[in-house]
């Protein structure tokens, strides 16, 4: 996917935020409809211009960088993925548990996951990875990777409830989840976060990859191995 493409996909969901985006209930709440993300905040706003008023005063919520690995570590990694891609899926499947064994286990690397949001399942899939904190995080990102193909099919109110599932399997609640799926406001500042660190760093596709400061396309285990260990060898010097 081009430069062009991507932001204009992260546009685009940024649209569906202001309108037609929406998220199941949970099963705790079944007989519920489903509501639009925005509607919880105007409801309880109740008037239209202090619900703007508090929107201005109100900052917005820090979107905390997904990190594993040596905070001393000599290399640097960052992927640029979207949970909803297949070659992201792939990588997570055949690459990344190497890299984490070999490189991150043993301090060699630091590991930094980006999110990058084509649609809407792949945002919502983000704020039910993130929904567990920093310690949770790669642990439910790696489940929602390896099960990328069950979890997208079916109508939107469908692909929203398999994820709840996910999140239900990872130890989260109901109740957190909840509030995780309905914060527009984080969904918001993901969406503007995710866009702003891909357009910096000019990523082409996912998944991409800027190790010590420059860009890369994927590869496979060989000959990301291959680039890290001459890195590591440099760095030793």
């Amino acid at each position: 996917m081009s430069r062009t493409l991507i932001l204009t996909a992260l546009s685009a969901v940024m649209v569906a935020l202001g309108g037609y985006l929406y998220l199941t209930a949970s099963q705790s709440v079944s007989q519920t409809t489903s509501q639009p993300l925005m509607a919880a905040s105007a409801q309880e706003a109740g008037n239209g211009d202090a619900a703007s008023a508090d929107a201005e005063e109100t900052a917005a919520p820090e979107v905390i960088e997904m990190v594993m690995g040596d905070e001393d570590a000599p290399i640097t990694v960052i992927e640029y993925a979207s949970f909803t891609c297949p070659h992201c899926a792939r990588f997570h499947e055949e690459v990344y548990p190497g890299l984490v064994e070999n490189y991150v286990d043993t301090g060699q690397i630091r590991f930094v996951i980006r999110e990058i949001y084509f649609d809407r399942y792949g945002l919502w899939a983000g704020m039910v990875a993130r929904c567990g904190g920093p310690l949770r995080y790669f642990g439910i990102s790696e489940m929602i990777m390896e099960e990328q193909r069950e979890w997208v099919q079916g109508e939107p109110a469908e692909v929203a409830a398999n994820l709840r599932r996910l999140g239900l399997r990872a130890g989260l609640t109901n109740e957190a989840l909840d509030v995780c799926l309905t914060n527009n406001d984080m969904a918001q500042a993901m969406v503007t976060l995710s866009q702003e660190q891909a357009e910096a760093d000019g990523v082409q596709g996912t998944p991409s990859f800027v190790i010590n400061g420059e860009m890369y396309s994927n590869m496979g285990y060989d000959a990301f191995a291959e680039l890290l260990d001459g890195l590591i060898a440099e760095a030793a010097e």
